[in-house]
């Protein structure tokens, strides 16, 4: 059996409390084959860049290297997040691109493959994550690298347009042809990326997910959207409701509905959109005035972008606001906090909430949903109000699907969810959570690995 090698930009170390589904997911996948996970240590060093720290658990290694200061500004804090991430999420005019910064980009994706390159073998199948390491294979590839390499975006992946708005785009996506198997989130972003490899990439589309680039290479593509552990999801959700958190909170809705977002503080989320329709809401339906009470958790997310500290503070005035018009002596109708919480303290919440709110302008595929679905009561389930604009909407069509950017349309699905008969809620929820079931996190990852080993091995070798 070949090894499994995972490449991402943070490593799950054992004892980290990295426990999210995709790092449960990549650890199961490992520990299958005995594998190595690789990736940067999240240290930031005194000096250069490149020093491994390496340790060995229950048949996996880890191994991870450092960054120095100046590398994690340019790679991390400067491409990475300011240039790439609004740029993957359509945003143009936030993009703040910088020739150094993608300079360091690319140096920091050449050392990952510098340090891991001596450490593979001919028959390793090598995972590489997300858009901090677009470039890694193209890399892996010029130190003789003949294994078999895929790559999964995890984000959306834009119109060809916006992607050909980065200067020397070519040198960055472009690279992805290096790659055996490139997996998006939705049939969407596989079109996106065959339009932009026949209209700027320089390469030709000879069928659905079938791509030769501008070097000749063949690459394959295809649609993987991500699941969660929809199981253990369901388990979790009945024993969260009796721990004290989730009491108090219930007890403070004093029998009120509970409507309720969970996101990163973060521009691609729509928080102002959804804020402005919960205000159209209130000021539509007035009889649901001490009703219902909306819960918005948004923790801090990179603190020091500009773009982000602008987001907090428009946030909070505009909660400020809204209780202040409409609330009453006895009920606020915005609770809106910027902390974190523990996992299992968040599926009790989606267990109280009769109104689930996911309304991104843009996301690859957004877990947030589907962890939803999976925490409900089958017996009393609550509504999903989704963005169309989610890689979940996809698949996730019981749902109500809504364009964020219509306030009133939100309002409107928010008091359908709200007053909606329990058997047509059961009966949404049903066709729900039969598709989460089916195609879990596991499964998903078997789906994208099986995909990747059953690569002609002519091609891995190009």
């Amino acid at each position: 059996m070949s090894r499994l090698v995972v490449v991402s930009n943070r490593v799950a170390l054992p004892g980290s409390n990295q426990n999210g589904g995709l790092a449960v997911a990549l650890d199961a996948a490992l520990r299958d084959s005995g594998g190595l996970w690789f990736g940067w240590s999240g240290k930031v060093a005194r000096g250069h860049s490149g020093e491994i720290h390496e340790q060995h658990h229950d048949g996996i290694d880890y191994v991870t290297v450092d960054l120095s200061r100046e590398d994690y500004e340019g790679y991390y804090n400067g491409f990475s997040n300011r240039t790439l991430w609004p740029l993957l999420h359509f945003r143009l005019d936030l993009v703040d691109y910088n020739a150094g910064t993608q300079a360091a980009y690319r140096a920091t994706n050449a050392l990952f493959a510098e340090k891991l390159a001596k450490r593979l073998r001919d028959d390793d199948i090598i995972w590489v994550h997300d858009y901090h390491l677009l470039p890694l294979g193209q890399e892996l590839r010029k130190r003789g690298v003949r294994a078999r390499i895929g790559f999964f975006l995890h984000v959306p992946f834009p119109s060809a347009d916006i992607v050909a708005g980065l200067p020397n785009h070519e040198k960055t996506f472009g690279a992805l042809t290096a790659y055996d198997l490139v997996g998006f989130q939705t049939e969407r972003d596989l079109e996106r990326f065959q339009d932009y490899m026949r209209l700027f990439g320089g390469g030709r589309v000879e069928g659905r997910g079938d791509v030769r680039g501008q070097d000749g290479r063949h690459v394959r593509a295809d649609a993987f959207p991500i699941g969660i552990d929809t199981r253990a999801m369901e388990a979790l959700a009945e024993h969260a409701l009796r721990i004290p958190s989730i009491k108090r909170m219930h007890a403070s809705l004093n029998g009120r509905l509970l409507a309720l977002g969970v996101d990163r503080l973060d521009y691609s989320k729509g928080l102002p959109e959804r804020f402005r329709a919960f205000e159209r809401f209130l000021e539509k339906y007035p009889d649901m005035h001490g009703k219902l009470t909306y819960l918005q958790i948004a923790p801090v997310s990179r603190g020091g972008v500009a773009s982000y500290r602008a987001l907090r503070r428009e946030l909070e005035q505009f909660a400020g606001h809204l209780n202040g018009a409409h609330a009453a002596p006895d009920w606020t109708p915005v609770r809106y906090v910027n902390r974190t919480y523990p996992h299992v303290t968040l599926t009790g919440l989606y267990r109280l909430a009769r109104v689930g709110l996911v309304t991104p302008l843009r996301d690859g595929m957004n877990l947030v949903a589907k962890e939803y679905i999976a925490a409900q009561d089958p017996q009393d389930p609550g509504v999903l109000v989704l963005s169309i604009f989610a890689g979940a909407a996809r698949e996730l069509d019981g749902a109500l699907l809504v364009n964020p950017f219509d306030s009133d349309g939100v309002a409107d699905a928010i008091a359908t969810a709200a007053t909606m008969p329990v058997e047509e809620r059961r009966e949404r929820w049903q066709s729900l959570i039969t598709r989460l079931r089916d195609y879990d996190i596991h499964a998903w990852r078997r789906d994208f690995l099986d995909n990747l080993a059953a690569t002609p091995q002519r091609q891995a070798e190009g």
